[in-house]
């Protein structure tokens, strides 16, 4: 048995006390590779190796590889709460009955919580095609973003030649005013209002149509993907 387990089971040598201590431990470890990839993500970006994250964690790379096996996995624990928090942005954009307050809630919220978390929105722009639970939970959101964008439309509230891709543009149009922290709120809500104030159809003066999307039809909000 490794030395490492043998120092955390009491003395007693009960099993069932034994078995506790290490399931504590094993959750120690986890959450200290949470806290540990969440850091580094930050400093360094997404694409921190594996293997500098155990080793700033404090475990063997071993350790991590079984507790996460991918990077996508531990991608997706890290940003658990955002891709929530997400979700509840395009349900509860769905739930309203006002269909363009919807839709102008849901780019506020987004473009706010880009500002404040930005390596979520480097993890959300990403593909990883490999993870289908990460794939998942992103499809789901994207699709719901597609559905805000239709009902807006339908409304009559969203010009019409919107495109639900344009989506893709906006948060890395935000992204590009967000690099300084001080800066970075006060500047995405002044560029989100600009860009409602053009997206809203029936205003007094005619709109200039816009030039066509650069992949038409496309539903995804990451430009990696194929439509």
């Amino acid at each position: 048995m490794p030395s490492r387990v043998s120092h955390i089971a009491p003395a007693t040598g009960d099993p069932d006390v034994q078995s506790s201590a290490l399931r504590s431990d094993a959750e120690s470890n986890r959450l200290r590779i949470l806290q540990t990839a969440r850091a580094l993500f930050v400093s360094r970006g997404i694409d921190v190796p594996m293997a500098t994250i155990a080793r700033h964690a404090g475990v063997g790379v071993a350790t991590l590889y079984r507790r996460f096996p991918t990077r996508e996995a531990l991608i997706t624990a890290v940003f658990c709460d955002e891709f929530a928090a997400c979700s509840a942005i395009v349900d509860d954009a769905l739930a309203d009955e006002d269909a363009w307050r919807g839709f102008r809630r849901t780019i506020e919220s987004v473009c706010a919580s880009q500002a404040h978390d930005r390596e979520f929105n480097e993890a959300f722009l990403s593909s990883f095609p490999d993870a289908a639970g990460f794939e998942r939970e992103r499809l789901r959101i994207e699709d719901g973003f597609a559905e805000v964008v239709r009902r807006a439309k339908a409304a009559g509230r969203l010009r019409q030649d919107f495109d639900v891709s344009d989506l893709t543009l906006v948060f890395l149009a935000n992204r590009g005013v967000i690099g300084d922290a001080a800066t970075a709120p006060a500047a995405s809500r002044r560029l989100v209002a600009h860009l409602l104030r053009s997206f809203e159809a029936g205003r007094a003066e005619p709109a200039r149509p816009l030039p066509p999307p650069a992949a038409p039809g496309l539903g995804r909000l990451h430009p990696a993907r194929e439509g």
